[in-house]
C-alpha cells in the first residue's frame, strides 16, 4: 500500500508520473468551486498526495478549485505558495522522519535543534502550525512514551509560545500503514496535551488513521476537539477518494467538526486513484463543504 513515506521519497527524488502535463495542462473540464463554497470550512490539501505534480501545478489547481492552503510543505516551497495567494496550513521540515520522534530520548537533541531552527522561520513567514511525530514505540509502554514525549516537547514549547507557533503531533494508525507508531490513539494524544500543558501543543486528528485504529470518529471529535488543531481526510479502506467507494460519511464528520467551533483547516490527504485526479480533489472539497 502506498504511504506518505514512500511518496515523499519520490517527490524528493524528483520523480513524476508519465502524462502529467497532458492530464493537468488544462482545467477546462473542471468547474471552479470558489464562488459556490459556503465558507464554513477552511479547505486545504496535502502536498504529498498530489506529489506527481510540481508545487506550482498544485498551486494552480488549488487556485482554480478554491482551495486556500496546502499542507506539509517546508520553507523551500513557501514562496511558490505565496505567489498564488495560498497559505501553508501545516508546515513541515523539522521532523527527522515518522518513526524517529519525541517518544525516544535519544532523538531529542536532534529534534530540539531542528525545531529551534524551524519555529522562527515558520513565524517569520506568517504561518502558525508545525508538525511533529511521536515516532515508533519500540517496546515502550504508553506511560514511557508519554514521559519521553513530554520531556522533549517541553524544551521547545517556550520558543513556540514566544513566536506564536503551534507544535502539532499527528496521530497515525499502527494497524495498517505505520506499524509500531506510538501516538496511534486519540487518548494518548489528549493525555500528552494535558501533560505538556500549553495551548501551543495540539493534535492533528487524521480521520483516516483514527477510523482504522479506533473508529468512533464523531464522538471522539466532539469530546476531544479542544486538543485538536488540524484535521486530515482519507477514504477507508485504501486511503483513496472520500466518495461513496469507502465507508466514512464525510459530510456528517465535517459537520461535527464545524459544530465544535473549529476555525482551522481540514486538509484532504487521500491518494487519488480515479483517472481524473483533479476532479477527485474538486469532488472531495464539495463533499466536505458543509
Amino acid at each position: 500500500m502506498t504511504n506518505r513515506r514512500d511518496v515523499i521519497k519520490t517527490i524528493v527524488a524528483g520523480s513524476a508520473l508519465a502524462g502529467t502535463s497532458t492530464l493537468f495542462s488544462s482545467f477546462k473540464d473542471l468547474i471552479p468551486l470558489d464562488n459556490n463554497l459556503k465558507g464554513n470550512i477552511n479547505h486545504a490539501v496535502c502536498r504529498w498526495t498530489y506529489g506527481f505534480l510540481s508545487v506550482e501545478e498544485l498551486c494552480q489547481l488549488c487556485q482554480h478549485i478554491g482551495i486556500k492552503a496546502i499542507d506539509l510543505v517546508g520553507p523551500s516551497d513557501w514562496e511558490t505558495l505565496q505567489k498564488y495567494g495560498l497559505y501553508s496550513s501545516m508546515c513541515n521540515g523539522a521532523e527527522i522522519n515518522l518513526v524517529d520522534g519525541f517518544g525516544e530520548t535519544k532523538f531529542h537533541e536532534q529534534l530540539i535543534k531542528n525545531y529551534t531552527n524551524m519555529i522562527p522561520l515558520v513565524a517569520k513567514a506568517g504561518y502558525k502550525n508545525l508538525i511533529c511525530f511521536s515516532g515508533n514505540r519500540r517496546g515502550m509502554s504508553d506511560e514511557e512514551g508519554l514521559i519521553n514525549c513530554t520531556k522533549g516537547l517541553q524544551q521547545i514549547i517556550p520558543l513556540a509560545e514566544k513566536h506564536g507557533v503551534k507544535i502539532v503531533m499527528e496521530l497515525l494508525n499502527s494497524k495498517v500503514n505505520h506499524p509500531d507508531y506510538l501516538a496511534d490513539h486519540t487518548s494518548f494524544g489528549v493525555e500528552l496535551c494535558k501533560r505538556v500543558g500549553s495551548d501551543h501543543f495540539k493534535l492533528l486528528y487524521d480521520i483516516y488513521h483514527m477510523q482504522i485504529d479506533e473508529g468512533d470518529v464523531i464522538r471522539t471529535i466532539q469530546t476531544s476537539h479542544p486538543y485538536i488543531a488540524h484535521y486530515h481526510t482519507g477514504g477507508v479502506p485504501g486511503r483513496n477518494e472520500i466518495d461513496e467507494s469507502q465507508e466514512l460519511f464525510y459530510p456528517a464528520i465535517v459537520r461535527a467538526i464545524h459544530q465544535t467551533g473549529f476555525n482551522g483547516y481540514v486538509a484532504q490527504e487521500f491518494i487519488p486513484k480515479n483517472e481524473n485526479k483533479k476532479a477527485s480533489l474538486a469532488e472531495a472539497i464539495k463533499i466536505c463543504d458543509i
